[in-house]
């Protein structure tokens, strides 16, 4: 049960969206299929995964480095009953020296995805399976609660649209939904925020995202201005790697604060949790698991979380894809996302998966499940082409 080939391919989003910091409107990622020597019906078993969305593809540090290694390291195996992700890892990091791991991490981690793919479908179970019964004893969580990302800024969008794309989102079966802010005067965003809570008739039902937009400098009155509001949480106010900055901004708004979609290691999170002011309980570890370095990674990075006092629960992946919700899934972790029109096939779940009261219900697919999205499972082909 090996590895036969590795194959990578880059693909544009096909998004015009904007945050507070920049637009889709180049952005790429990348596509990987892992074809390994385990034939059904006829065909050889394939894992796949891409690179989940706000990173660009990273097909040449694949071919170049990781992908070799892999392919080298004869000892490696899929067997489910045998495989090592940590195995997997070492392979691939041979001869990287340590830090820079942004740089590796996003090519690292969607490998090691589709590596889990392809156990998966060889086992003929869920990923989110594999995830329980290695780390939680075989404790899955099929029942997810899951919010949507929204409130995008787009030209000439008004707070009516808004509105209406918030109603759109509660027609779906969400509950709870996460806007932008950052990218207009304070005021402005105010006024779309304060809309969207006499929609939504609780505070607690909306969370922001400023997506590390907001310069040190106005920082203190956004604090000041959202503090009185109560919402469910307020994401990314400084930049990642600013943990005086992040910490700062806690103390002075004092409610929820969630952060580390771009922290791409264990030492990265450690570090946000040492000197970032976040409290166990309260805030919110926003890992993005296929982006740093993979599942097994994340493993690590929840043991370290747990002795600082966190438990999955105060976990919410970052993707709004299968592979957050498997993770999300296997690990217990607090919550997924979702954005239904957002990033195209790269968004979503299985197409049979439906909301309900905010929660979706993990179904009995092989490896990520990918082959129950028609339209991403096509373009997965394609890389085979």
């Amino acid at each position: 049960m090996r590895v036969v080939e590795i194959r990578e391919k880059a693909v544009k989003l096909q998004s015009r969206l904007r945050n507070a910091a920049f637009s889709f409107d180049e952005m790429t990622t990348s596509l990987v299929a892992v074809v390994t020597d385990v034939v059904r019906n006829g065909r050889p078993v394939v894992g796949y995964a891409f690179n989940s969305t706000g990173r660009y593809a990273c097909g040449a540090q694949m071919r170049d480095r990781f992908v070799p290694r892999l392919m080298r390291a004869e000892a490696l195996t899929l067997d489910p009953a045998a495989f090592d992700p940590d195995l997997w890892l070492t392979a691939m990091m041979f001869g990287e020296k340590p830090g820079g791991d942004m740089e590796r991490s996003v090519a690292i981690g969607t490998i090691e995805h589709a590596l889990w793919d392809a156990v998966g479908k060889i086992a003929d179970v869920p990923v989110y399976r594999l995830i329980a019964d290695r780390y939680r004893g075989g404790d899955a969580q099929t029942r997810v609660f899951c919010y949507v990302g929204g409130g995008w800024y787009a030209p000439g969008k008004t707070v009516a649209d808004l509105l209406e794309e918030v109603r759109r989102y509660l027609g779906m079966g969400y509950t709870l939904i996460k806007v932008k802010v950052g990218g207009l005067p304070l005021a402005e965003d105010l006024a779309r925020l304060e809309a969207v809570i006499s929609l939504l008739g609780d505070p607690a039902r909306l969370a922001v995202d400023a997506n590390c937009g907001i310069p040190p400098a106005l920082r203190p009155a956004y604090a000041q201005a959202l503090k009185p509001l109560g919402l469910r949480w307020f994401e990314e106010p400084a930049h990642p790697a600013d943990f005086a900055g992040n910490a700062d901004f806690i103390a002075a708004y004092g409610n929820p604060v969630a952060t580390g979609e771009n922290l791409f290691a264990l030492e990265d999170v450690r570090n946000l949790v040492r000197h970032g002011g976040m409290r166990p309980g309260i805030d919110i570890i926003q890992s993005d698991i296929p982006q740093s370095y993979g599942i097994g990674t994340a493993a690590r990075v929840l043991a370290m979380l747990a002795e600082h006092g966190f438990t999955p629960a105060s976990v919410l992946p970052h993707g709004g894809n299968q592979m957050s919700f498997n993770q999300s899934a296997g690990f217990g972790l607090g919550m997924c996302e979702a954005y239904p029109d957002a990033f195209g096939v790269f968004s979503g779940y299985c197409d049979d998966v439906r909301v309900e009261d905010g929660y979706i219900t993990a179904g009995d697919w092989p490896g990520m499940g990918f082959e129950r999205q028609a339209e991403l499972f096509r373009l997965f082909q394609s890389v085979l082409d």
